[in-house]
């Protein structure tokens, strides 16, 4: 009777929109004490063990680390090309005016980061690299804090947010398209071409069995790990080919997407927090950990996001190019703008494409910045949500859930 009652309360955590943010501080808790107990060897042994894929003369050798960062991370990208086209065919940004706010705010809440990053890096070119970390910001870590604490607030706001992090996902492709990706191999970068154009003819030609989808998306995945452009974006690029109807429920695309989230929520990207989140503090001194990358990281989750969408959307509104979420007051909207500085996965995952060939060191930088970054951000974003929503809660006819029962 017991082990019934545990297998429901597990069911019923699982289907709240936070849960994936609270598996996903487990896992990155759960690999810092790892890293930095008497279990690190077995932790870099598990994350370094070698593994290889021949076919004939094709063969893909990586450690484990990179199959995560390579393969399940263009499966995450996979559904975050079929949210994206799903928002844009029938949710949120399918109406230019829902728009324009989430677009001017994601696109200040990249370049504002970015500013205050190179501002600590601009005399170190290596440095330099990883100007883009701090422009991240992580769904299911913010989306997951914002449930948690902010459940009085109104609707618009949690839409704002998702609209945010999704164009925000979108300028993250763009962004490793151009500037993290190596030397292009032309044979293989034609081989994936070919892919997407016959994903193209297949869906063109309406069809209704997945398994061509499938094989020719994992030879497009190939062929582009294979052209020096990053395997992440083959997924993103993969998914505006799968099929897209009027009705959703008939979808392809939606179908696929509803199928593989709670595997992305509940397996990939908490697998890929615990592999990117070990970070050995044991032995390090103050100014091993707090560097210029480290230092520039914090001040662009934690300041940039908030002061760049903030200002966006005050100017914005005042412009009036656009006005606030509905039923939102500008209290409640900064510490929504405060939660986007929470990067943890998505700036990990950049983080770990700049520094690449620059060794332990430079990812130990990365990690020290995006989880303190992130962990502040995710406490002051956090308190102000729970303080708005507490506030609204305890006025009579201002409970944004009171209202709408009393209208109805």
């Amino acid at each position: 009777m017991s082990e019934n009652i545990i297998i429901q309360q597990w069911k019923d955590f699982i289907k709240t929109d936070a849960s994936s943010g609270i598996i996903l501080v487990l896992a990155a808790f759960i690999a810092l004490v790892m890293a930095n107990s008497f279990m690190s060897t077995d932790y870099n042994a598990f994350l370094e063990f070698p593994v290889s894929v021949t076919l004939g003369t094709f063969a893909i050798s990586k450690p484990l680390v990179l199959w995560l960062n390579d393969g399940l991370m263009a499966l995450f990208f996979f559904v975050v090309g079929l949210e994206i086209k799903r928002e844009l065919f029938y949710g949120e940004l399918s109406r230019p005016d829902q728009v324009v706010l989430p677009l001017i705010a994601a696109i200040a809440g990249i370049i504002f980061p970015a500013l205050i990053y190179v501002a600590f890096n601009y005399q170190d070119a290596v440095a330099m690299n990883g100007w883009a970390i701090p422009s991240a910001t992580d769904i299911a870590f913010a989306l997951g804090i914002f449930i948690l604490f902010g459940k009085h607030l109104p609707p618009s706001l949690k839409l704002f947010l998702l609209s945010v992090a999704i164009i925000d996902d979108i300028g993250a492709v763009i962004i490793i398209a151009i500037f993290y990706s190596q030397e292009i191999g032309a044979t293989s970068l034609i081989v994936a071409s070919i892919g997407l154009v016959i994903l193209f003819i297949f869906n063109r030609l309406e069809l209704e069995n997945r398994t061509p989808f499938i094989l020719v998306s994992i030879v497009v995945w190939a062929a582009v790990l294979k052209s020096g452009v990053h395997a992440t974006l083959a997924g993103f690029a993969v998914a505006w080919f799968i099929p897209i109807a009027k009705e959703k429920s008939l979808s392809m695309s939606y179908q696929i997407e509803h199928g593989l989230h709670p595997w992305i929520a509940f397996f990939v990207l908490p697998l890929f927090a615990y592999a990117n989140a070990g970070v050995a503090l044991t032995g390090a001194s103050v100014d091993e950990l707090f560097t210029p990358i480290s230092i520039g990281i914090i001040g662009g989750l934690f300041i940039g996001k908030q002061l760049g969408i903030f200002t966006a959307c005050y100017l914005a509104v005042k412009l009036k190019l656009c006005q606030l979420p509905k039923d939102a007051t500008w209290s409640q909207l900064y510490g929504v703008c405060l939660l986007c500085g929470v990067g943890f996965t998505m700036s990990l995952f950049i983080g770990s494409l700049a520094f690449e060939e620059q060794g332990l060191a430079y990812q130990t930088q990365v990690k020290v910045g995006v989880l303190v970054g992130s962990i502040i951000s995710a406490i002051a974003g956090g308190w102000l949500i729970r303080y708005s929503s507490n506030k609204l809660a305890n006025v009579p006819g201002e409970n944004y859930e009171n209202t709408q029962k009393t209208n109805a």
